[in-house]
């Protein structure tokens, strides 16, 4: 599993957003996504940074067993104006662990997950905020590229 460490600048975000738990994840974030692209929320999402969409873990209630808040967003440089039914918020300048999913999606990115769950990375999470990346090499279902950014101690 391919990975390194980055240090990221603060960032604002603004989506739509789900509170779920790793019980419930697959039903519930299968219909997020179902309303982001259903509703073409990325187009209807201001002040757009690049063409990449997210999808940010943030606001855990412990480990990954706890619930947490999912928001599917794109990047921004401005929370000026957020639509309804939207979110905005401010990713806070961190440390992340990054791991790039390829081949088949959605599987790989499952995969990816697994891996980071049963690693020793758990001890080094710091449970603030993790996303998913899918920018340009995201697309083609079997054969496509993502990139999960953890983050850490």
């Amino acid at each position: 599993m391919s990975h390194n460490t980055i240090t990221k600048d603060a960032f604002k975000i603004i989506g739509i957003e789900i509170r779920t738990s790793n019980q419930t994840a697959l039903i519930d974030l299968s219909k997020l996504w179902g309303k982001f692209f259903a509703e073409n929320i990325k187009d209807r999402i201001p002040n757009k940074v690049g063409s990449d969409y997210l999808a940010v873990y943030t606001d855990y209630e412990g480990n990954h067993t706890k619930p947490y808040s999912c928001i599917l967003c794109c990047e921004v440089n401005s929370l000026d104006t957020i639509p309804a039914g939207m979110v905005g918020k401010t990713i806070l300048f961190a440390k992340y662990e990054v791991f790039t999913a390829a081949g088949k999606m959605p599987d790989k990115i499952f995969e990816t997950w697994q891996y980071i769950w049963n690693s020793d990375i758990e001890t080094r999470r710091t449970y603030i905020a993790d996303f998913e990346n899918y920018g340009e090499k995201y697309g083609n279902p079997g054969n496509s590229e993502m990139e999960i950014y953890i983050g850490i101690k």
